[in-house]
């Protein structure tokens, strides 16, 4: 992930260590005194990538393809919520049709993401499986539902040009590309067809036996006056918040410690972002089908237990598909762009990518190149509220365990906030000091 970005040199300057790019890694360092956790930090170094070298100097309508690199997993919502900044700062109004289209995007996100991260971590965790491998041996009718889910959410993201993990399709005033009345007939049949696969993930989560851990945090997510918040809205929290996405830094103080990871807090607090807090937030904008679906699981929402995350996804995998085939459906291609000019100005965008709300700002010279670009990702967002669920899961756990058990326990923890470090079922490396 990124936050502010910076320059080789700057990076040299402030002791970041190591290359622009550092996959799946992550250190937690405890210090235990006579079994009392006294200090908990949670270092995701993969948080900072570099990347003024690319965008500094550049070109606005460069950065959506710059930006979809960013993430594995979330690369539709780095390059709307890019776009939703750059046209802000250029005075561009693209049409309902193509906020529409970028929202068939996003919700082809949702599902594929939300898919991936229920069946290859959160699932096995859950039910005492160490990966999806072992796990399909005794659920295999899930775990081959799961990945015919991820197929149809990626599907759905290529559908306009976009490779599911590397999306090209978004430019500066629209599309680079729509797709034939076909293709998306042919692909709104394979969404209904997946309707009553999304409802039983919603029922097979709801079932799981997940640990009981009520804490109190403060839920942060869009939230929009008719639907249910993917692209648009305004950024609200559980404690009454309401603004628009220019006025996120009036709350919201987002910091890089180099050599340790981004964090944000909320007026001096952690806070959650993500399919949790978004359904606390949100659960009254669902669609009827979904909402019953959920209702049938007979977990309350607002929820307060952190691990009813996975309940969440599987819910707004639901809500995904049922969205998409709203809106695809008597589909007419329409003029894939709007024309616009380059010129000086500043604008700020705010999406919800799977993992939670992911804010941009960009400001450009009078040719429209970029002079500055911040980017605060989920788990940065996050990052706060990770440290605050592990001290309290490892003090339950039991910080006298071995560091073995300790680190198992921690990559629980950390795994259902999905940040990037859970790209691996292995990733977490532990320094525990014992006084």
């Amino acid at each position: 992930m990124a936050t502010d970005f910076m320059t080789e040199q700057q990076a040299t300057k402030t002791g970041f260590p190591g290359p622009a790019r550092l996959e799946g890694d992550a250190v937690l360092d405890l210090r235990i005194d006579n079994g009392r956790i006294e200090n908990l930090t949670l270092h995701i170094s993969e948080q900072s990538r570099l990347l003024a070298a690319f965008l500094e100097g550049r070109e606005c309508f460069e950065v959506p393809d710059v930006v979809a690199r960013i993430c594995g997993t979330g690369p539709v919502a780095y390059q709307v919520s890019a776009v939703q900044g750059l046209e802000a700062a250029l005075d561009c109004r693209p049409t309902p049709w193509i906020q529409a289209m970028r929202r068939v995007m996003c919700c082809g996100e949702w599902i594929a993401s939300h898919a991936l991260h229920i069946h290859l971590l959160a699932a096995p965790d859950f039910l005492g499986f160490p990966s999806l491998a072992e796990m399909s041996r005794d659920f295999p009718d899930e775990a081959r539902r799961g990945l015919r889910l991820q197929n149809l959410g990626s599907e759905l993201i290529r559908l306009f040009h976009a490779s599911s993990s590397r999306s090209a399709g978004v430019r500066v005033g629209g599309f680079h590309h729509v797709p034939s009345k076909a293709q998306v007939r042919q692909l709104v049949e394979r969404l209904r067809a997946a309707l009553p696969d999304a409802e039983a993930l919603v029922a097979w989560t709801g079932a799981i036996d997940l640990p009981r851990s009520e804490q109190a945090f403060v839920n942060v997510a869009l939230r929009h006056p008719e639907e249910y918040a993917m692209c648009a809205g305004n950024i609200v929290s559980s404690t009454g918040l309401n603004i628009a996405a220019e006025r996120f830094e009036r709350h919201f103080q987002a910091h890089q410690n180099p050599p340790g990871a981004g964090y944000s807090l909320f007026d001096g607090k952690p806070y959650l972002v993500g399919p949790l807090a978004r359904l606390n937030l949100n659960q009254d904008r669902l669609p009827d089908p979904v909402a019953e679906a959920l209702r049938k699981t007979g977990i309350g929402f607002p929820s307060r237990n952190m691990f009813h995350s996975i309940v969440a996804r599987a819910v707004e995998v639901h809500f995904a598909i049922t969205d998409a085939i709203r809106l695809l459906d008597g589909y007419e291609p329409q003029m894939s762009y709007v024309g616009v000019q380059a010129h000086a100005g500043s604008g700020f965008g705010c999406t919800e990518a799977p993992q939670g709300i992911l804010w941009h700002r960009y400001d450009l010279d009078v040719l429209g190149r970029v002079i500055r670009a911040r980017i605060v990702p989920p788990a940065m967002h996050n990052q706060a509220r990770i440290e605050e669920d592990l001290y309290g899961a490892l003090q339950s756990f039991g910080p006298e365990r071995s560091d073995a058990d300790l680190r198992l326990c921690g990559e629980k923890v950390i795994r259902n906030y999905d940040p990037c470090t859970a790209c691996s079922t292995d990733f977490l490396k532990l320094h525990a000091v014992r006084t």
